[in-house]
């Protein structure tokens, strides 16, 4: 039993060090990436500025693929980058009030796009157990995402709140494009898409950003939908 406890031990020690070893290789790859890119990206508009009037009907588009392709290669970067910032990240947790967390975060949403038609109905006195600044970005990443998803609908209807547990499950439910559940899975890995560009922008990190947050956190996240029907992203926290 002994011998057993001690394999078991060392296999996930040296699990732990590869999980380690591949987000510092993400990280570094990732970083070091950005500046080959934005030396592409400088030429690219240069180019474009100075000989664009040159170049023909298919020249031009063809350098168009070429920024399109380098800001997309920059954003992706961008969101490897967060994510292993979010796991090298201190953890700090507190009793802390989600609401208004909530509510600057619409704010935000509603000085960059004030046209939009959104009514926000967010639950006063939730509270729950985690990192403040962790939290934020979570809470930012499922409104951003609630935000975009509903930018076809007048008004839009973006809903925080909590089901009483044990243990509390938390909400944010949009009356947005909604997705098929049969590509579910597929939601909170890295650059994963339901949805094409010409759609609806967006690199496909923010939920894998909000998932990883809740995971550190001990908890889990799903989400349920129907195309055209709105979304809905659950998650649990421990409780304290």
């Amino acid at each position: 039993m002994a011998d057993e406890q001690t394999d078991t031990g060392r296999a996930l020690e040296a699990l732990e060090e590869s999980r380690r070893e591949l987000e510092s290789l993400t990280y570094t790859i990732a970083h070091d990436l950005r500046a080959p890119l934005r030396t592409i990206d400088g030429f690219a508009r240069a180019l474009s500025e100075d000989c664009g009037e040159r170049l023909d009907e298919d020249g031009r588009r063809y350098l168009q693929h070429v920024l399109d392709a380098a800001q997309r290669m920059s954003g992706m970067c961008e969101g490897l980058l967060v994510l292993a910032r979010i796991q090298c990240a201190e953890f700090h947790p507190v009793r802390l009030e989600l609401a208004p967390i909530c509510r600057r975060a619409i704010e935000r949403l509603r000085s960059a796009e004030p046209q939009r038609a959104v009514q926000p109905v967010i639950q006063e006195g939730i509270s729950a157990e985690g990192d403040p600044a962790l939290l934020t970005i979570a809470l930012e990443a499922l409104l951003h995402n609630a935000w975009k998803f509903t930018r076809d609908r007048a008004p839009a209807l973006i809903e925080v709140g909590v089901h009483a547990g044990p243990p509390p499950v938390y909400f944010v439910r949009d009356n947005g494009a909604g997705f098929d559940m049969r590509y579910a899975g597929k939601l909170f890995g890295p650059f994963q898409r339901l949805h094409s560009e010409r759609e609806f922008e967006g690199t496909g990190i923010g939920l894998a950003v909000a998932a990883r947050i809740i995971r550190r956190h001990g908890g889990r996240i799903w989400a349920q939908a129907t195309p055209a029907g709105g979304a809905c992203f659950q998650f649990t926290l421990p409780a304290p």
